[in-house]
């Protein structure tokens, strides 16, 4: 696949969810690739792009354009969250206090957040259980953190298809807190095998990476 083909399909899904494509926003996520990689996709117009490793997101972010979104993607450990605080246009993983806490600390309001749910209740994926997504809201939003959305990561799919009861969970859990919490608006869902899929079922945030700069490397850039 291709960046280009990539943003056609994020189109047309759109399009069946009666959105227009700017309705989604497609994070490129660049976890290692290198300056250069990254620096293909940026030239084509692109400003959203995804990491899951602080130590790799400080090292790209000094020699890349400063007008990049970062997304951070993957598990952040609280004693990290100082170090990419200044640098995260939106931080996806957001689930315990202790996060939460370390998130605060710094010069100046927080980045905005998003919620991750454990929507497959998977014992080896981080993320709060939807019967706790209320309370763990609450506490966010006690804190002070700007709670934007929700993010999940589902079971991995053999079909597309597997992933739609998933997401379509995750929207109604988002419908269910809206009176109460309007703020939280964002779905972020929805990877390579399954963006489609997650785009129909609503997601306005979609983390897209090896459809768009190939296979991965085994080691950080």
């Amino acid at each position: 696949m291709s960046y280009e083909i990539v943003m056609t399909r994020v189109a047309a899904a759109a399009e069946r969810s009666g959105r227009t494509p700017e309705a989604v926003t497609l994070v490129a996520v660049s976890k290692t690739m290198t300056p250069e990689q990254i620096m293909a996709v940026y030239q084509l117009g692109h400003r959203d792009f995804g990491e899951n490793r602080s130590q790799e997101l400080i090292l790209k972010v000094p020699v890349l354009p400063d007008d990049i979104r970062w997304h951070f993607v993957g598990r952040l450990q609280s004693n990290k969250a100082r170090s990419i605080r200044g640098v995260t246009h939106l931080l996806h993983s957001m689930d315990r206090r202790s996060l939460g806490s370390a998130w605060m600390k710094g010069l100046g309001p927080p980045p905005p957040v998003l919620a991750q749910v454990n929507i497959g209740e998977e014992p080896q994926k981080s993320g709060v259980a939807p019967s706790k997504l209320v309370e763990s809201i609450a506490w966010m939003t006690a804190l002070g953190l700007d709670v934007r959305g929700l993010m999940t990561i589902p079971p991995v799919p053999v079909r597309p298809e597997d992933s739609r009861a998933h997401f379509r969970n995750l929207r109604l859990l988002r419908d269910e807190i809206a009176a109460d919490y309007p703020g939280v608006n964002d779905l972020s869902m929805g990877m390579t095998d399954d963006f489609e899929v997650a785009i129909e079922e609503g997601a306005s945030i979609i983390r897209v990476g090896r459809a768009i700069f190939g296979p991965r490397k085994s080691t950080g850039a």
